[in-house]
């Protein structure tokens, strides 16, 4: 991890341990940050914690080298006002809908990176957006990166406006995909497949194409058409998918541009 001595020396501060913070903190740790370099702020804290050497909702560093924040978006309001931080400490947000703005007001002097995660980051799976504002340099953004990497991949973006379309993308993402699988086992079932059996290969069958796109890193197109031989089940099976009025590229396009202008209303 970048400048784990730094983190180590002054402390990281993570708000929030739910589901995503307390993946985050499994990958630091794992990374090699010390847990009595840690602190953290949760109403329901994990039971594990303590007995790692964390400190649990006691007193802050005054100076952290990093302060994390991953709670509900609804929640922010409640949580920056009992925040403070200078210039010293990297502010890195993980809530989505949250703008920069709202940060800098909060912490005027900070460096301040936004990020957006997805759930399989749960299982170190995620890929993360980041993008920073004026104050954060390339340490600051290296060390976001750093700190991210530890649930999945990271990219970085050229601009805040961009944040929107990566949360309808990839941060809404997983949930359309736990749906088509959802849509495939019913179509499993509708043609003459246990629900169970539907189910398994639907899960499986996702999950292995997913692996397959990630590990071949070639264009989604090309792997399409290996898979499909002229005049075959899958080709058939395309045709009603592939419709450019009625199948999945028009839906998709119709999902995700939701996706983001609810994100874009949120902001406001």
């Amino acid at each position: 991890m970048t400048d784990i001595s730094e983190l180590n020396a002054r402390g990281l501060v993570l708000i929030g341990c739910g589901r995503m913070g307390g993946a985050l903190l499994d990958g630091w740790l794992k990374n090699g940050l010390r847990p009595s370099a840690v602190h953290v702020v949760d109403p329901k804290p994990r039971g594990d914690l303590s007995a790692m050497g964390i400190s649990v909702n006691g007193k802050l560093p005054a100076d952290p080298a990093g302060l994390v924040i991953a709670v509900k978006p609804q929640m922010m309001a409640d949580v920056l006002p009992q925040l403070q931080v200078g210039g010293a400490t990297l502010v890195v947000s993980v809530a989505a809908g949250v703008t920069i703005a709202a940060y800098e007001a909060a912490f005027p002097a900070a460096p301040i990176v936004r990020t957006m995660p997805n759930t399989p980051a749960a299982i170190g799976q995620g890929i993360t957006a980041i993008v920073g504002n004026a104050r954060a340099g390339e340490a600051e953004l290296a060390l976001a990166q750093s700190l991210m990497s530890a649930v999945g991949r990271v990219v970085r973006l050229p601009s805040e406006d961009q944040m929107n379309a990566v949360t309808a993308l990839s941060g809404s993402g997983p949930a359309y995909v736990f749906h088509m699988i959802e849509a495939m086992a019913a179509a499993g079932e509708a043609e003459g497949l246990s629900p169970d059996l539907a189910l398994e290969l639907a899960r499986a069958t996702v999950a292995g194409a997913g692996a397959l796109a990630v590990a071949e890193d070639e264009d989604p197109a090309k792997l399409r058409e290996n898979v499909t031989s002229p005049g075959g089940t899958t080709a058939a099976g395309l045709r009603e998918l592939m419709d450019p009025e009625t199948g999945l590229p028009p839906l998709m396009r119709r999902t995700v541009s939701a996706a983001a202008e609810r994100g874009r209303e949120l902001g406001k």
